[in-house]
């Protein structure tokens, strides 16, 4: 498949205002809940993202009707007729497994293929597939497919190994509609979390705890529809504060809530950059010399996984040396070779990389491997001299809304190829 190219010219200052789009990691588990409850629900602010598209082509596959007009998508899952999701559907994206729990909870059965997405490392289903056992699911696995069933989902307490985003999510979900009361303990804390909580409240559901590490779910007869607003993207938020500081600029991003992004701005003021905390937005200025710092990426609120290429991109140029480690993804230094293609200084032992900082990178043509990697040389070609070649920026469109028009309004120079076929 012939994938776009962007072509950047670096050392353009950024400079002036950029607004977030709506979280696609929130997105997807909302239009997944939608499917809870017969009727209309208005989801308000989701980013048109191919993540995104494909979520909307497997509520369609199910039976939904989903309508976007601007800023609203409107879901109605009241003629939902299929149980089973399509194996091309499933593989271009793992997070098509949000409907288990839904389905599961509104229909009783399920039948999905194991899912895709960006290579990032194995996100094994195991955590979501014995936390639904626990609510009395039956769960066949074989030819690669989940098929899943149950007469009546019971409350229950479920302990995760590890706090993952995707099986709190799915487990909320079912719980919901189950017969008494659930505990998730060990529970992630993502801010999304606690964005899926308040729809589902909205629509009738009994969830309380989200942002703690115990989420309690009293289960209740139906839901409503309900209309919800999606939160802004921390992760796109922290890129552009990078892009500010990398460029030399003086940036104020808005739409952001401060506290999802608390470790960032502690990283970014700790390398020598200036952060001003406005109500819903955030100036970022650069300040003289970037300073190297260390880093550990942890599960919410530490350090998040989906940041680290990106202040690697930054840390690239800093002054000394910088250690980041990576906990979470086993295979998230892919970004390691193609920034080194164009100057940096970068080796990896293991989960940890040492960067050693250098005066400026050097233009080249690199390519994506995933979505964030993408945005990390994406960062690096605005700050390389002269001109990067960047392959493969449809991994970047997944999770990036508008990205070339919000940067030509900063000051880049960046052009899109498209490529045929």
């Amino acid at each position: 498949m012939a994938m776009d190219r962007y072509v950047i010219t670096g050392k353009q200052r950024l400079e002036g205002k950029i607004r977030v789009s709506g979280a696609k990691n929130s997105s997807l588990p909302l239009l997944a809940a939608t499917i809870l409850a017969e009727g209309t629900s208005t989801l308000l602010e989701i980013p048109e993202l191919a993540d995104i598209r494909h979520m909307i082509e497997v509520l369609e596959h199910l039976g939904c009707g989903v309508v976007r007009q601007n800023k609203a998508m409107y879901i109605n899952a009241g003629g939902l007729e299929s149980c089973e999701v399509d194996e091309g559907l499933m593989r271009q994206m793992r997070a098509s497994n949000l409907i288990l729990g839904p389905l599961l909870a509104r229909y009783g059965r399920v039948k999905i293929s194991r899912p895709g997405g960006c290579a990032i490392g194995s996100r094994p289903m195991d955590q979501h597939i014995k936390g639904l056992q626990q609510l009395g699911v039956k769960v066949k696995e074989k030819h690669g497919f989940i098929e899943a069933w149950t007469d009546q989902l019971l409350g229950a307490d479920v302990y995760l190994d590890v706090p993952s985003v995707g099986a709190t999510e799915n487990i909320m979900m079912a719980a919901v509609l189950a017969k008494g009361i659930t505990v998730i303990r060990n529970a992630a804390r993502e801010p999304e979390i606690v964005d899926l909580q308040n729809l589902l409240n909205k629509m009738g559901a009994k969830v309380r705890g989200a942002g703690m590490d115990v989420l309690r779910i009293d289960g209740v007869e139906k839901l409503q529809p309900a209309e919800h607003t999606v939160i802004p993207d921390r992760i796109e938020a922290g890129t552009h504060m990078i892009a500010a500081v990398m460029t030399k600029g003086d940036v104020l991003i808005e739409n952001v809530v401060p506290e999802h992004l608390e470790p960032v701005i502690a990283k970014i003021r700790q390398a020598g950059a200036s952060v001003t905390l406005l109500d819903d937005s955030i100036r970022v200025q650069h300040r003289g010399k970037i300073r190297g710092v260390d880093l550990k990426t942890m599960p919410y609120p530490g350090f998040p996984t989906d940041m680290q290429p990106q202040f690697m991109a930054m840390l690239t140029c800093a002054e000394g040396t910088s250690i980041i480690t990576e906990t979470i993804f086993e295979n998230r230094f892919q970004h390691v070779d193609e920034l080194r293609r164009m100057g940096a200084q970068i080796t990896v032992e293991g989960r940890t990389s040492i960067i050693r900082g250098i005066e400026t990178l050097e233009g080249a043509f690199v390519e994506a491997t995933d979505l964030r990697a993408g945005a990390a040389l994406f960062l690096a070609a605005l700050a390389a001299e002269e001109v990067t070649v960047l392959e493969k920026v449809d991994f970047i469109d997944r999770g990036y809304e508008d990205l070339e028009e919000k940067y030509r309004q900063l000051g880049a120079k960046l052009l899109r190829i498209y490529q045929e076929g």
